[in-house]
This record gives C-alpha cells, sequence and structure tokens, in this order.
C-alpha cells in the first residue's frame, strides 16, 4: 500500500545532520538551492559537516566566508561557485574520473551519511524522478544513510535509473523554484565554427557521440545537418540535441547498446531542453559508472568523443583541469571516453580548443605550465584538433607530435625565434634527439 506523502519544513528535515556527517549535494541543473540556503542558516549549530558534491549551480550560500568551522567542501569537480574557494583554500578538491564516484560512495572510501536530491513529485506508485542530473546522483541516493528529498514540480521526469521510491526518502521538502539553466551558444565564435567544421568532417554516419560541455560540442552539434543515423551515448547533453534529433539526424539506429535510445548521464541547457525531456522515452539517463565505463562505450561502433582542453604540449600532454596551479575544473568524464573511443571500432578520441585564448595566450605549447595537471597522458592523445586543422598522434613519435602540433597552433606562435629557443629546450630536456624539420 502506498503511504501519503507528508512534507516537512526545510528546518525539521534538515535537523538530521549532525556535527561530522558527510553530505551529498545533487548537482548540474539539480542544485537544490533553497534547501542550501536553509543548511546555511544552521551553521551556527553544526560543526565540521563535509559536503561532497560533483558540478554545483548558482548560490550555494554555505561558502560564505565564516562558515568553515561548519561546512568542509570536499569536491569532486570544481564548478564556477566554488572555484574561488579551492584556490584560496577554504574548499578541497578530489581527482577522479567521473565514472569511479560511484565506487567513492560503494566501497565506503567516501561513506555517506546524507543525501540531499531534487526530485519530481511523486507519480501514483510513489516513485519521483532525479530529473536531469542521474549521474552520481543515483549511487549517492542508494548508499546513503539517510536521504533528504526536495520535491519540485518543475524537475522532469526522466526514463532510466533516476527513479526514487518516496519510501527511501527520510525527509521531504516542498519547493517550487526554476531549475539552473545554462547556454553555450553565446560562446560560440568563429574559431569554434571552424573547429566544429573539422570535426563534422571527420564524422562519418551511423557514429556514436559523445559531447563534453562548452562552446566546441555545441558548434560541431551545429555542423551536422547533413549527416544520417548518428547515434549518442555521452555523460551529458544540452540544447544542440533537439535539432538533430527532430531532423532524424540523430536516430541512434545503428547503436550496438541501448538502440533506438540517446543515453546519457546528466543534461544542462535551457526549460526548453528540460520540457523536451520530460517524460520522453526517447532518452535515457543513466547511473555515471555504466554511462562512462569504456568497457561500454567500445561496444558502440564509431564512437567520437569530443572533448575540450586549457592546453597542450608538443608531446602530446592533455591539461583539461587547471591553469598552471590554478585549479579550474576537474578531472570528470574525458579520460573515460577517450579510452572508450580508443577502444571501440572505427572510434575517435577528439581533443578540441582554439589555438589561443580570447587573451590572446597559446595553448598548443612547448611544455605545460608549471603545476598544471595532466588529465590525459600522451599515450592516450590521438586527434588534437584546432581552427587550423586536425594533428593526428596515433603512433607518431615524439618528433612527429611537435611537427604535427605546431601546424595546428597559432601562426605567430612558432615563428623561427620561437622555434629555435623553446624546441631547442625541448629536445635537451624532453627528447635528447635532433628535430628535423
Amino acid at each position: 500500500m502506498r503511504l501519503p506523502v507528508i512534507y516537512q519544513s526545510p528546518e525539521e528535515a534538515l535537523g538530521m545532520i549532525k556535527n561530522g556527517d558527510r553530505v551529498f549535494i545533487h548537482g548540474s541543473a539539480q542544485t537544490p538551492t533553497n534547501i542550501l540556503r536553509h543548511l546555511s542558516l544552521m551553521a551556527d549549530r553544526l560543526r565540521d559537516v563535509e559536503l561532497v558534491f560533483i558540478s554545483v549551480l548558482g548560490e550555494i550560500f554555505v561558502n560564505k566566508p565564516g562558515m568553515e568551522d561548519a561546512f568542509r567542501i570536499n569536491a569532486l569537480f570544481v564548478s564556477e561557485p566554488i572555484r574561488k574557494d579551492v584556490n584560496e583554500g577554504r574548499a578541497d578538491y578530489v581527482p577522479i574520473f567521473l565514472s569511479e564516484i560511484p565506487e567513492l560512495f560503494k566501497r565506503n572510501v567516501l561513506p555517506l551519511d546524507v543525501a540531499i536530491v531534487q526530485v519530481s513529485p511523486p507519480d501514483k506508485h510513489g516513485y519521483c524522478s532525479m530529473g536531469v542530473s542521474v549521474d552520481v546522483a543515483r549511487s549517492a541516493v542508494n548508499t546513503a544513510k539517510k536521504v533528504i528529498a526536495q520535491v519540485n514540480p518543475n524537475v522532469p521526469r526522466t526514463h532510466g535509473d533516476g527513479l526514487v521510491h518516496t519510501q527511501r526518502f527520510s525527509a521531504m521538502i516542498y519547493c517550487e523554484e526554476p531549475l539552473h539553466e545554462a547556454s553555450f551558444g553565446g560562446r560560440v565564435g568563429p574559431e569554434e565554427i571552424k573547429i566544429g567544421e573539422h570535426i563534422a568532417n571527420m564524422i562519418e554516419d551511423r557514429s556514436t557521440l559523445q559531447m563534453g560541455i562548452g562552446a566546441i560540442p555545441d558548434a560541431v552539434l551545429r555542423c551536422l545537418g547533413n549527416h544520417k543515423d548518428l547515434g549518442v551515448h555521452t555523460e551529458m547533453l544540452s540544447d544542440g540535441i533537439i535539432e538533430l534529433f527532430d531532423n532524424d539526424i540523430v536516430t541512434n539506429k545503428y547503436k550496438s547498446i541501448h538502440p533506438n535510445k540517446i543515453v546519457t548521464g546528466f543534461a544542462l541547457g535551457s526549460r526548453r531542453l528540460y520540457n523536451y525531456i520530460d517524460d520522453n522515452p526517447a532518452f535515457s539517463f543513466l547511473d555515471i559508472d555504466y554511462v562512462n565505463d569504456p568497457h561500454v562505450i567500445r561496444r558502440n561502433p564509431q564512437v567520437v568523443a569530443i572533448n575540450s582542453a586549457i592546453e597542450v604540449d608538443l608531446t602530446g600532454q592533455i591539461c583539461s583541469d587547471s591553469i598552471g596551479t590554478y585549479q579550474y575544473s576537474g578531472v570528470g568524464g574525458q579520460m573515460d571516453f577517450l579510452r572508450g573511443a580508443a577502444l571501440s571500432p572505427g572510434g575517435k578520441p577528439i581533443i578540441a580548443l582554439p589555438s589561443r585564448t580570447n587573451k590572446g595566450v597559446s595553448r598548443i605549447v612547448p611544455f605545460l605550465k608549471q603545476g598544471a595537471g595532466v588529465v590525459a597522458t600522451r599515450a592516450h592523445a590521438h586527434y588534437i584538433v584546432t581552427e587550423y586543422g586536425v594533428a593526428y598522434l596515433y603512433g607518431k613519435n615524439l618528433r612527429q607530435r611537435a611537427k604535427a602540433l605546431i601546424e595546428i597552433a597559432h601562426p605567430d606562435d612558432f615563428g623561427e625565434g620561437l622555434l629555435r629557443q623553446d624546441l631547442k629546450d625541448l629536445i635537451l630536456r624532453k627528447l635528447n634527439k635532433k628535430f628535423y624539420f
């Protein structure tokens, strides 16, 4: 028999959090802003509560100055609301592949006392949906000792692994607030469009796509209008998928696993996207330890993984999460899909980046900045794409890689003077060989 739904006040529900607890916070578009605001008001009575999450959006309140004794942030990915806190030492960051985060909870490496999630209202069977962010939240709900749910009618009901029965919740709070939105289209400039064109020319019909987050993946989607029968198996998706699906460019017919379905872990975009996904059986939101498992990814044919980076050195080392010692984001799922695509029959793991930043700083560099994190090693690098072309590094030696990457760097970055000075250093320090161009 289904029990009646009883909602509590935020103060009553959050009262179950005790000093020293480890608390998971739902993230991305599902970040429960209302609960976080109420939690911050309890800072005077709480001590040493550890908050863990991946990306969060909007104001999170619990990171305000003076709350360090109450709340310790231990982030599994660094997003904008906590970037300053991490880099100034008021919050911590755990480097980890996205596919392995559920294992932290399952193996009690980071055992969870409480999970706070935002869900849809229950259906007639008592099931709520975790909406557009199933990713690591599924495992958090499965393993936490207690689960607090913010029930929000604006949360879409999604198909897949995100359904949770109300009996699993220790407390439920009703709150109607808009989901967080993001737009990447405004960041697409001529460099990104050119990169999108290069990558679109590399994608064959019937390929299975993974798109990372940001302007470049959005630009690629804009350039796929003449393709046929593409599939999607990705950790995240955004608005660009709508037009491709409506125009029968993405059909998912030829995927080996989950044919006829778009598979993802989470979605981030506009309200239009969330409405499009709502109760749409073409979309399957699954646990990230499955979506991002390289052994699962490789089972689809011609997987094209499209991800970005902050900088790439002349040997193919890829830095995607930091600017020198400044922690900008996180490891995320880049390596999961680079490896899965490399193992897929006909797969193409792609790292795409403009040759320079908006401030004119080179992104194809002789050496990574001091303190930079290597997210993908040079052994994992296959295709590097800038607006100037495509460098194919797989099977190439260090000398050949340097030459290929210089050819797609900004023309002003490797003129005669720089070529003589920095490449000479590269020879002496890394290769101990001569370059012949």
